[in-house]
């Protein structure tokens, strides 16, 4: 999967993963106003207006990105109908041909771990048969209990030929209160990076890991640090636009070979019909809004991948 990541990068010229986060307050009201009096405010309600609004997002931009990432607390919160609008949203960005990166952010050990894999990359036996829950290719992990709670995800990742992004250096500011302590000399975030570079380097594609880091766009100068820790890692990049992170900031991300990072951008670009910038779409057209938000998007990461 990660040789399928790589070559769609290449292809659409985009090192662009859109981060499909619907809160409520960003769908539009004619999407939520048809929903609700179909299903009534409720749960299903939601449900159906958060599916509405991504299936016209992805409509929008499936032929400019190479991936879109759901974070899964978006739709949790929601119950089991929200499980349900996380399940077909993966299913319909994999039916136009996107590669899906699950941001669930899982970190366990042991029994619990490998049932987290199974759910989210792996398949579920049911007496004679195997079913796959989500339809995701990559998955986001939480490396805090070490080796014991990554190993799990890779076995099944070996197994199915999809992906994990370990969190190393994260864009929120208290990140620094664990990440950067010093350990033996050396920020906690370097001890992963290099952890991040041994498990992948038992699980290579043709040019990159299947093991990828998420280092946020807010740490540029810890990026370049950690982009020669981690040579072979794709670099899962958060923290774009709405946090602070801009193009011109990017370089150190990426590799000689102006590949290595794909760069996540959510509200940014999902509502961006609410930003003065694109408010001559207007609401009816929020879709259009995201696709134009994609474009200039795409422009400003050329100061920071075009070698």
């Amino acid at each position: 999967m990660i040789n399928e990541l790589v070559g769609k990068i290449k292809k659409l010229e985009a090192p662009i993963v859109v981060g499909l986060d619907p809160m409520l307050s960003y769908v539009p009201e004619h999407v939520k106003e048809k929903a609700f009096k179909e299903y009534g405010e409720t749960l299903k309600g939601a449900k159906e207006a958060i599916v509405a609004y991504n299936k016209a997002i992805i409509d929008a931009i499936y032929d400019l990105v190479p991936a879109v990432k759901p974070q899964i607390a978006m739709y949790e919160q929601f119950g089991i109908e929200g499980l349900i609008a996380y399940q077909e949203t993966c299913a319909y960005a994999k039916s136009k041909g996107l590669v899906v990166i699950g941001d669930i952010k899982r970190g366990d050990i042991g029994s619990t771990s490998e049932a987290y894999a199974i759910g989210h990359i792996g398949k579920a036996k049911v007496g004679s048969k195997e079913y796959q829950s989500f339809e995701q290719d990559f998955i986001t992990l939480n490396p805090y209990m070490g080796s014991d709670s990554i190993l799990p995800f890779l076995k099944v990742c070996k197994e199915e030929k999809k992906g994990v992004f370990v969190l190393t250096k994260t864009s929120n500011p208290s990140s620094g209160e664990f990440q950067d302590r010093l350990i033996d000399g050396k920020p906690l975030y370097e001890w992963v990076g290099e952890k991040v570079h041994e498990w992948g380097s038992d699980f290579m594609g043709d040019e990159y890991s299947y093991v990828g880091a998420v280092v946020g766009a807010t740490y540029p100068e810890m990026a370049k640090v950690l982009r020669k820790i981690m040579p072979k890692a794709y670099i899962l990049v958060p923290g774009y636009g709405a946090q602070g992170g801009a193009g011109k900031d990017l370089k150190d991300f990426f590799n000689a070979d102006g590949l290595g990072a794909i760069v996540n951008s959510s509200r940014g670009i999902i509502a961006a019909y609410k930003q003065e910038q694109y408010a001559k779409f207007g609401a009816e057209n929020f879709a259009e809004a995201a696709r134009e938000a994609v474009l200039v998007m795409k422009e400003d990461l050329r100061q920071a991948w075009v070698k």
